[in-house]
């Protein structure tokens, strides 16, 4: 069976108001010259409203599809049918459009929602949006060329869309029409004297307050746009992206891509609650699985974790890299290339990474790594509104003069592995280009050790120079402004890059010195990880001696789905038995797991439920709180969530029993932080709570918390 195949549009703006544009699309009946394929249309149904507000028109079109003619034989069609229902409200100033197939509608499913409707900040401009799924259950065997022949088509119709209501205004305005009134409600004339009101409604003064309240007080909306005029602000409804900023900021996408990426970040909103990161970043892993959108979404939830885990939203405010850093590692970045690219330029050949392993531990140097990535990405932004285009990528440009060796050192080797491992997976797509200079002999040998390490689409973008190939013709010049060649490679701008050289052995530090330093590296994380287990659930313990406390937790679901609970008890539960964690060691080393509450104990006489269980998606993200009434003991709990068997019998469903099979899916993980706040100082915490406890701070362009519970919404209100 194929898969559903979905569509959705970012938001098109038109500049003009409702009224003219329904004039422009009325005029695409009964047929269109620039839709050749849309051969006829007849009216089915029509109904008018007394006050002519509402008018509701069906329309049957006949479709010439663009299909091999074989295919066509097969099916016995030369035409295709489709029903399309205008649903037009002239008083609320909206057009909903819905069609779906009559042609092979037991085979094929094809349903599709458009809308037109007032811009939220611009009641004279209009907003377009469209939604669909195609649904191909069976065709003669032909599914998948059918999908394909349908996919085409609509993806082309879609570009259409645009050019035929341009096309259309551009008629109107020939003929002299420019402005067309809106619909004012019909008035009953008893007087003379009472005419004077009848006109009162087409001001427009009077929809702006009915609009206003309407959005309720969104006054933030109205704010936000206003910041400069000349960047085209993202002022669209409900944090929708539109087709002008997608081409501003992120480039040109086919519409199958845009709806990629809308998907994707849909999915990301409702599930990250708040804490997603920006368009760009999300679309760099979409381009990274060639927008397989379920490809990309489990990159990006993986890097989405790992970025919490290991803060890395913080290195570049946070981190200081050691001195040893500063004085050897000879790379940094130096202007951008002539797409605009910033360029880091790198000193390989002159680095003794044999010396900066055995000085640092390889947690430090891949720590340092990830702040340049984090700068590189700081600079990708910039770049973008400096040279008014997307640019979403950085050159690097590697200089391999002096390599020897001694860079081929097993440990070295090892570190850089780890390295490109750990950046391919966070920062998919942000290499544009790699210049590598003055390759020596030893490069080949090198090269064959890494490169299988290196996914194919970015190898793609390797060029390699031996000796001074560089300076001749197809060389540097054609990436990179003379001004800018740096002095090392006999250009004349001088480069800032430190030179490198060795490391002095004084600066050497024992296994186990590294060791201590590499676990406190990465534990420097405020976050506990622990696994869940079907039948063995993960529980926190907080003693609370003052009544009003306040406890916050904020947790990821990393893998699995898990419910959340949180239970009150008056006696200390006994400590945790050692062999009820021998059991799972098996399957979770060192992983996390304590039970408290004793079997033996019964809810609702020894310990109550104080919060309503909460079930968490993988991927979520919580937070929330909970004000406590008594003093005592909590316990948090996180449960394995067993998926319900199907609610009209009672039989198992297939999926489950598959999942049940896999013995991963009987373990979820979780990583979590609980803090305990007296009430007095909650209030002015909720915001500490929000802004350093989200991990995706510096990524995301907007962190909300979710306050699950009912205590807690009330008091941060």
């Amino acid at each position: 069976a194929a898969m559903v195949q979905k569509y959705q549009s970012p938001v098109r703006v038109y500049k003009h108001p409702f009224e003219l544009i329904m004039a422009a699309y009325e005029r695409r009946f009964p047929t269109c010259p620039l839709i050749p394929m849309f051969v006829a249309s007849d009216t089915v149904n029509e109904y008018k409203s007394e006050d002519e507000a509402i008018h509701v028109i069906e329309r049957r079109c006949k479709l010439d599809i663009d299909a091999p003619r074989l295919l066509k034989k097969i099916a016995g069609v030369d035409y295709v049918y489709f029903v399309q229902k205008n649903s037009l409200n002239r008083r609320e100033r909206t057009l909903h459009i819905e069609a779906y197939n009559e042609t092979f509608s037991n085979r094929v499913i094809i349903n599709e929602h458009c809308s037109y409707t007032v811009h939220p900040d611009n009641e004279d401009w209009t907003c377009f949006e469209q939604s669909a799924s195609l649904d191909i259950k069976s065709f003669f065997g032909f599914e998948s060329t059918v999908e394909k022949i349908a996919m085409k088509q609509y993806t082309s119709n879609i570009k259409k869309g645009k050019e035929i209501i341009e096309y259309y205004l551009k008629q109107l305005e020939e003929e002299g029409i420019t402005f067309v009134p809106r619909w004012t409600p019909p008035v009953a004339c008893k007087s003379e004297s009472s005419t004077s009101h009848t006109r009162r409604p087409v001001s427009p003064a009077i929809n702006i307050p009915e609009s206003a309240t309407k959005e309720g007080s969104n006054n933030k909306e109205i704010l936000n746009t206003s910041s400069s005029p000349s960047e085209p602000t993202a002022g669209t409804p409900d944090d929708k992206l539109d087709a002008d900023y997608i081409k501003r900021y992120l480039g040109d996408l086919t519409p199958m891509q845009e709806s990629c990426l809308i998907r994707l970040r849909q999915w990301l909103q409702e599930t990250h609650k708040g804490k997603i990161p920006k368009d760009e970043h999300i679309l760099r892993f979409l381009r990274a699985r060639d927008f397989n959108i379920d490809k990309a979404r489990e990159i990006l939830c993986q890097s989405l974790t790992w970025r919490k885990q290991h803060q890395v939203d913080y290195i570049l405010d946070t981190w200081n890299p050691p001195q040893v850093l500063q004085d050897y590692y000879a790379g940094g970045w130096h202007h951008h290339d002539k797409d605009g690219r910033p360029l880091y330029v790198l000193r390989l050949g002159q680095m003794d990474t044999k010396g900066l392993v055995r000085a640092l531990g390889e947690e430090a140097l891949l720590r340092y790594v990830l702040s340049i990535n984090e700068e590189g990405l700081r600079r990708c932004e910039e770049n973008t509104k400096v040279f008014g285009r997307p640019i979403s990528s950085w050159t690097c440009l590697v200089d391999l003069e002096g390599l020897n060796m001694r860079h081929l050192w097993r440990p070295g080797v090892k570190a850089l592995l780890r390295i490109i491992e750990v950046v391919e997976a966070n920062y998919p797509e942000t290499l544009g280009r790699l210049l590598i200079l003055r390759a020596p002999r030893v490069f080949p040998v090198l090269w064959t050790l890494v490169s299988p390490f290196i996914d194919d689409n970015t190898r793609k973008k390797f060029l390699i120079y031996a000796g001074n190939d560089y300076q001749g013709p197809g060389g540097l010049l054609d990436y990179i402004d003379k001004e800018i060649i740096p002095d090392f490679l006999g250009g004349e701008c001088m480069c800032e890059v430190p030179e490198g050289g060795l490391v002095p052995k004084s600066l050497y530090r024992t296994a186990e010195e590294l060791e201590n330093e590499d676990i406190k590296l990465w534990t420097e994380t405020i976050y506990q990880s622990a696994s869940v287990f079907k039948g063995a659930p993960h529980e926190v313990l907080i003693q609370i001696v003052d009544a009003s406390s306040v406890i916050t937790w904020d947790f990821d679901v990393c893998k699995g789905d898990i419910v959340f609970n949180i239970f009150h008890s008056k006696r200390a539960p006994q400590p945790p038995k050692k062999d009820s964690l021998a059991a799972h060691s098996i399957t979770s080393p060192g992983g996390n797991n304590v039970q408290l509450i004793d079997k033996v104990w019964q809810l609702g006489r020894d310990y109550s439920m104080v919060e309503s269980p909460l079930i968490c998606k993988e991927g979520e993200s919580v937070q929330g709180s909970h004000v406590t009434r008594w003093p005592g003991f909590y316990i948090l709990q996180w449960k394995f969530h067993n998926m319900p068997a199907c609610a009209t019998t009672n039989l198992p469903r297939v999926d489950d029993v598959l999942a049940s099979l896999q013995v991963s899916s009987h373990k979820c993980k979780v990583m979590y932080y609980t803090e305990v706040i007296g009430s007095e100082d909650f209030r002015g915490s909720m915001t500490s709570l929000e802004s350093s406890h989200s991990g995706f701070s510096q990524l995301s362009a907007a962190t909300t918390s979710s306050s699950q519970s009912h205590s807690s919404s009330m008091i941060s209100r």
